[in-house]
């Protein structure tokens, strides 16, 4: 354990964890974390209600709430979650340890929120359902939020999630709100890539964040369900299907404050396998004294990279056809035709599909299914 973890609690492994002095978030946050953010603050509008909202948000009454009707963590009380904390943030560095809460929802949920300072809470549903390294990872990835400066932008996505509801009612009263709401919203989903990332960097376990978000998407029954079966399904998730399945795979996240959890799964191993990761692990990573050095411009053009390189190693028919298109293989009008109908041939003929399906070429019903709710999970 390290230094700030001498108390013994049942099953903790009792082993040594590499500590991360001085590190910046930029080593572990997801290139697409970052041009999300970058795209979220050249929004029409979103600066004005930034700088209303900083203001005029109760941040006070936030931090009375969860005294009055949460269990604050500490020495005294969840002891265990207590001695997490401390951990995570001695070993990401995180100087000032933030308040957590423990709030009474069955629903498995974490969240870091707050303006001026950071809030952690978890639900009882999420300290009752994972183990101690899978809340290890847990905390970890809130905390990897907190380094990040997250909780400003999700704390504002919830007041404005709100708010939402509130003026549904008024004409043209939404829109505004709900450009912002939905560009936070795809900030958000990326931001959890990044806190994903973190959170193994705390518990370094690559097997219990796997189990962790597995417990999120199943429930409490791992002698039911295998990592390795869990992980071939985000495989089956991101090459499966047609354009249309394509199509659906975004109506289905959009309402979403979390990827889906395979998806996170997937993105987490495959980052653990990287060559950035284990420099992280060797020690050499950016460091927070050099952050005023950085340069924005790269920053997005590695954004840009990776959005590049992701479309090109993507199983997806849409992200396929995306590549073969920038990369000169055809008309944009005639392959989507031929994808969505299953027409295909230059000739203009009833060959087959293009994409080698045998799909119908008639009429569809264009039924999407129940609609996946939004956060669970942390």
């Amino acid at each position: 354990m390290t230094e700030s973890s001498h108390e013994s609690h049942e099953n903790v492994p009792s082993r040594q964890r590499r500590r991360f002095p001085g590190i910046s978030s930029r080593a572990y946050e997801h290139p697409a974390d970052r041009s999300a953010l970058v795209a979220l603050r050249k929004l029409t509008g979103f600066d004005t209600v930034f700088k209303a909202l900083s203001g005029l948000l109760p941040e006070r009454s936030l931090r009375l709430l969860f005294l009055s009707d949460s269990v604050r963590v500490s020495d005294a009380q969840f002891t265990h979650l207590n001695s997490m904390l401390r951990d995570a943030c001695y070993i990401l560095d995180l100087e000032k340890v933030p308040p957590m809460y423990v709030n009474q929802d069955p629903q498995p949920n974490a969240m870091c929120i707050g303006l001026d300072e950071p809030i952690i809470v978890v639900t009882t549903g999420l300290v009752e359902l994972l183990d101690e390294e899978e809340m290890r990872a847990v905390v970890g990835h809130e905390v990897g939020h907190a380094l990040s400066g997250h909780a400003v932008y999700r704390t504002i996505l919830l007041f404005l999630t709100n708010l939402a509801l509130k003026v549904a009612w008024i004409p043209l009263g939404n829109v505004a709100i709900m450009a912002i709401v939905t560009a936070l919203r795809e900030w958000f989903r990326k931001s959890e890539l990044s806190a994903d990332r973190a959170g193994l960097l705390v518990g370094q376990d690559l097997r219990a964040s796997m189990r962790g978000l597995m417990k999120i998407a199943g429930g409490n029954h791992l002698h039911e369900m295998n990592v390795d079966a869990f992980l071939a399904q985000a495989d089956e998730y991101e090459k499966g299907g047609d354009l249309r399945d394509s199509v659906l795979k975004i109506l289905n996240v959009l309402p979403r404050s979390h990827p889906f959890t395979t998806v996170r799964a997937a993105e987490l191993k495959k980052w653990s396998e990287t060559r950035d990761y284990q420099r992280i692990m060797d020690g050499h990573y950016p460091r927070r004294d050099e952050d005023k050095d950085t340069s924005v411009t790269d920053a997005f053009r590695e954004s840009a990279s990776h959005y590049a390189d992701s479309v090109r190693g993507s199983k997806d028919p849409l992200m396929k056809l995306v590549g073969d298109i920038a990369g000169g293989a055809g008309d944009l009008g005639g392959k989507l035709r031929d994808k969505f109908t299953g027409q295909g041939g230059s000739g203009g003929g009833k060959g087959g599909a293009t994409d080698g399906s045998q799909e119908s070429t008639g009429p569809e019903d264009p039924e999407q299914g129940p609609q996946v709710p939004g956060a669970a999970g942390n």
